[in-house]
This record gives structure tokens, C-alpha cells and sequence, in this order.
């Protein structure tokens, strides 16, 4: 990928930079991002250990015309998979290289949107006592949805918003408000919800991380025994929950992604593209 990087900034024959503000300019630009998006996609296929795994065929046509048509629209991109599939750590890799390449983004986890279920957890006496009692934390039911929606339509607008944050202690509390979450040029959303019915069509791409259960059943029980101190029996139970639930709540979404990628692909490799992206984005005469 680093050649393809070096090809396009240092070669003579580059074009004008369209005029963005002209739906001339903009066709332009959609037609020679269709070009480069398509260049990429073939550069992977013959990598080694490539990042998409699907391509949903109908994307790079749907994207381009929303450039074309909605310009002012906030870009938000919408990341989901199954527990420890590597979500978050992709969506942070896109913040922070974005970050240092001086783009505007914005991110926001679903996590926050989950219900305050502090009562129940006073009730049964602790969070685990409730997910025995069967409380079925990751349905789309247990989830503000509604407001995970006005909020995700107003940072499209460009409107800056309070989000909820729940707080991860056991506890249970969702504190109303709490986040200050920037309308930036890219607006990256992680978490299983994403792509749950009530907001899965807010997204202008949709992406599904993918990784093989037993690589996720490690780094959930590393994460929760050394990270969380949970105890091994406790961290199994979790697991068998989150498995199941994963298949009945997440895994539906993998119909709706414009992109699977694989969830352990190397994040060098991965930042490599973010930056070829940016590359061809930025790199007119």
C-alpha cells in the first residue's frame, strides 16, 4: 500500500481540484473517488491477509451520489460486531490516525445509550444477578434508540449534542446529558446498536468487524479476568451470554454492512489505507 501512496503523491499527471460547491465539481470528485475506492479494493484482494472480506457491490454508487446530491451532510460512519471482535480498537485507529492527519472527527460508543437499570441492580443486588435473572442487556429494547437517533441526525445536521453516558462500574447508572459530542466533518459510531432497525439507515457507511469466535472468546476472557477483575467463572458466564446474544442481536447487522472486515487484520496494514484515502482525497494540483 505504501507504493500506491508514493505513486499518487509523486505523480505529474494529477487533476485540477473540483470545485466543491458546484454539483459539476462534485460529480468530478465522485467519479475519480469510484476510480481510486476501486483501486483499493483490487490492491487488497491480492494482499496476504486482506481487510474486506465483503464489499457490498452497490456501495461506491450510493456514496458518490450522496456526495453529490447532500455535500453539507456530516459523514458518519457506523462500526459494529460482536463482543471483542475489534471494534472499538479499529474505530480508535480511525480516530487517532485521522487525528494526526488533521481531519475533524468526532466519536461516540452506543454504550452510552443503554438504559439506566440502577434500580434492578439495587433489586437483585448486583449486574451479574440480573443478567441471571434474565435481563437481557443487549436487546435493542434496553437501549435508548430514540434518542440515539435524534442525537445521530442532529450531529448529521451539524448540530453538537449532549449524549448519555453510562457509566461501566456495575452499577447500572446512565447519566442524562453528560457528553459533549462535536458535529465534526467525520463522525465515527461504535458499538452494537449501530446497526439495530430503529438507526441503522442514519449511517452514510455502515461497517461489520468480523473475527473468529475462539479469538474473540480470548481476548474477552484476558480483558475481563486482567482488565475488569472478574473472576474466571464469573467471566464465562458473561461470555455464554454475550455469545448468544452476539448471534441473536449483532450478527443480523451483517446484512446491512457496506463492508466486513476482518477484526485481525494488522492495524499497520490498516492505517496504511486510512492514509491512501486520505491521500487521494487531499492530493490535487
Amino acid at each position: 500500500m505504501q507504493l500506491l501512496i508514493d505513486k499518487e503523491l509523486n505523480s505529474k499527471d494529477k487533476i485540477l481540484k473540483p470545485d466543491f460547491n458546484s454539483r459539476t465539481g462534485r460529480e468530478l470528485l465522485a467519479f475519480y473517488l469510484q476510480t481510486k475506492f476501486k483501486q483499493i479494493f483490487a490492491y487488497d484482494r491480492k494482499s496476504s491477509t486482506p481487510l474486506f472480506k465483503e464489499i457490498n457491490p452497490s456501495f461506491i454508487g450510493h456514496f458518490t451520489r450522496r456526495l453529490i446530491t447532500n455535500p453539507h451532510k456530516r459523514i458518519l460512519i457506523g462500526i459494529t460486531g460482536e463482543s471483542a471482535s475489534g471494534k472499538s480498537t479499529i474505530c480508535h485507529e480511525i480516530k487517532n490516525l485521522i487525528e494526526q492527519l488533521s481531519m475533524p472527527v468526532s466519536v461516540l460508543s452506543t454504550d452510552n445509550y443503554f438504559n439506566d437499570i440502577s434500580e434492578l441492580i439495587k433489586k437483585y443486588g448486583s449486574f451479574d444477578n440480573v443478567r441471571d435473572n434474565g435481563y437481557d442487556i443487549d436487546a435493542p429494547e434496553n437501549f435508548q434508540l430514540s434518542l440515539l437517533r435524534k442525537d445521530l441526525l442532529s450531529l448529521s445536521e451539524g448540530k453538537n449534542i449532549k449524549a448519555p453516558r453510562y457509566v461501566p462500574n456495575g452499577t447500572g447508572v446512565s447519566i442524562p446529558e453528560a457528553l459533549e459530542v462535536k458535529s465534526d466533518k467525520l463522525i465515527v459510531v461504535e458499538g452494537i446498536a449501530t446497526m439495530y432497525e430503529e438507526v441503522k439507515d442514519v449511517f452514510d457507511v455502515k461497517i461489520y468487524i468480523e473475527t473468529e469466535n475462539e479469538i474473540r472468546r480470548r481476548r474477552f476472557m484476558r480483558r475481563a479476568t486482567q482488565e475488569r477483575n472478574q473472576t474466571a467463572e464469573n467471566a464465562k458466564k458473561q461470555w455464554n451470554y454475550i455469545f448468544e446474544a452476539g448471534q441473536k442481536y449483532v450478527q443480523p447487522g451483517r446484512n446491512y454492512a457496506d463492508f466486513i472486515l476482518d477484526g485481525n487484520v494488522d492495524l499497520n496494514y490498516f492505517d496504511k489505507i486510512l492514509e491512501y484515502i486520505h491521500t487521494i482525497t487531499n492530493n490535487f494540483q
